[in-house]
């Protein structure tokens, strides 16, 4: 590990978790979990690579949708346990439903309600 890797705070899994955000509008538009060795790839390709922990893998957001995140800068907080990442969300699309952000729900009169339109199929994106 080198030694900006070493001045994080990894959980017990050896993550950390990492907010997307647009570098130019400030949307937030996905969580997702990073590794060391998810994290060194970001660094040394300057697109997003996440850790998924349901597939046990590394995870270049966009490989399947073509909906890259090249990252514009990395911010880590005073704890050293979460990442901020300001990126530029290639394609619009950051999450898998094929809405822009992962954040579309909203919270009225006890219910999470849709805000936010489908911009593209998702069995359009993840064509096999």
């Amino acid at each position: 590990m080198t030694d900006w890797l070493d001045k994080i705070k990894w959980t017990e899994e050896g993550l950390l978790p990492a907010i997307a955000q647009d570098a130019q509008t400030g949307d937030v538009m996905m969580m997702a979990w990073m590794s060391a060795e998810s994290l060194a790839l970001t660094v040394e390709t300057g697109f997003a690579v996440y850790w998924s922990r349901s597939r046990q893998a590394l995870w270049k957001k966009g490989e399947s949708s073509g909906n890259l995140q090249k990252i514009h800068s990395m911010h880590l907080d005073c704890d050293g346990d979460a990442l901020l990442l300001k990126i530029d969300q290639i394609g619009g699309i950051a999450c898998h439903t094929g809405r822009r952000s992962c954040f579309y729900r909203i919270l009225e009169d006890d219910q999470w309600i849709a805000k936010s339109d489908i911009l593209k199929d998702p069995s359009e994106m993840y064509k096999k």
